[in-house]
């Protein structure tokens, strides 16, 4: 049999890459991956039921109902909105249509970057101020540098959990030559205002959103507000039935639901208030500010912590590779919370030795 160099027929860009690390690691209390704690139900009802009945049949192409429920909700049209398996999946859709360079904060959530190398795009992060606001400065000068063709900006951020200045936000959409994308996946748990509606006086703004984070990560379900010029666009390089039948039908469901969906958001936000009090008063250990469903907090020894918390069968994210010497825990259940913070004490105990 003829020997095939299978790695080295990969593009070169592909082959330097490092894939998006999401292992699922055993544990009693899972706190790392910024889901919401709160199980929805599959909502047993006609919608599910009809779905159910024609598996045998493609899904809504255009996922029509889905995509008027949202308008209808945020006040745009369906015109406006773009389905997508999940944010990344519209991420990777503006990318290949408008193509590189590609600019974001960092650090940010890796997808940006990783989409864009895969791509054979040029990219560049562009590191943060000392608050983890946007090094406006910076950014203005990788802009008239670059003139990027998509500028990524994370709000609320993944990993450091705050929003950037709206101020900031505002300046770099009217100084950008190309498209800036703001991400809001972690809006919902937020005080600041939403950017959504924006794009009637800012063409050049996508605003991404997800329903992963507040109670339905298994669905796969993002969707981009923009202008509807910009949408059509995005929506040539779409591929076919990306948006499967049940993930519609529970999604839609979930916007009629909206009641329980806010009733479970704000029971997070509780719970940070709360994690992010008890965090402050252990010795060493310092949080950062959230407007997110998780919380970025500063710890001496961090891989130790880290592992000293797995083995009380606690799961967080270790992010000293990130932001030296941090961990970043998601908002559980009051339960699953106190758990943590037992076990941080224990642990906290067990290293100052």
């Amino acid at each position: 049999m003829k020997k095939i160099d299978l790695t080295a027929l990969a593009k070169k860009s592909v082959r330097t890459l490092q894939a998006y690390q999401a292992k699922e690691i055993p544990c009693a209390v899972k706190l790392d991956a910024n889901e919401s704690p709160y199980s929805l139900g599959a909502f047993e009802n006609l919608l599910v039921k009809n779905a159910l009945k024609q598996l045998n049949r493609y899904p809504d192409p255009e996922a029509r109902a889905l995509r008027e429920a949202i308008a209808n909700a945020y006040g745009v049209t369906p015109e406006n909105i773009l389905l997508g398996n999940g944010s990344d999946e519209i991420i990777y859709y503006l990318i290949i249509t408008f193509g590189g360079p590609v600019i974001y904060p960092v650090p940010t959530f890796s997808m940006y970057g990783i989409i864009s190398q895969a791509l054979g795009e040029k990219h560049r992060g562009i590191p943060l101020d000392p608050r983890f606001d946007i090094d406006l400065a910076a950014m203005d000068g990788v802009v008239k540098k670059l003139s990027p063709k998509l500028l990524f900006l994370s709000s609320p951020n993944n990993p450091t959990g705050n929003c950037y200045s709206t101020d900031r936000i505002r300046a770099l959409i009217k100084s950008s030559p190309g498209i800036v994308v703001v991400d809001e996946a972690y809006q919902p748990f937020s005080e600041e205002g939403t950017f959504l509606g924006s794009h009637r006086k800012c063409r050049n703004l996508v605003v991404l959103r997800t329903f992963s984070k507040i109670g339905f990560a298994s669905l796969r379900v993002g969707f981009m507000v923009a202008d509807a010029a910009l949408v059509q666009e995005v929506n040539k390089v779409r591929l076919p039935y990306n948006l499967n039948a049940l993930s519609q039908a529970i999604a839609l469901q979930a916007m009629k639901s909206r009641g329980a969906v806010e009733k479970a958001i704000g029971a997070v936000v509780s719970e940070r208030k709360r994690l992010m009090e008890e965090l402050g008063s252990l010795e060493g250990v310092t949080p950062c500010r959230s407007d997110a469903n998780f919380i970025l907090f500063r710890v001496a020894r961090a891989t130790d912590v880290y592992e000293g918390l797995l083995q009380r069968g606690v799961l967080v994210r270790n992010m000293d590779g990130v932001v030296r010497g941090a961990l970043r825990v998601t908002v559980g259940t009051p339960r699953e919370n106190s758990l943590f913070l037992r076990a941080l004490r224990g642990v906290l105990r067990k290293v100052r030795r």
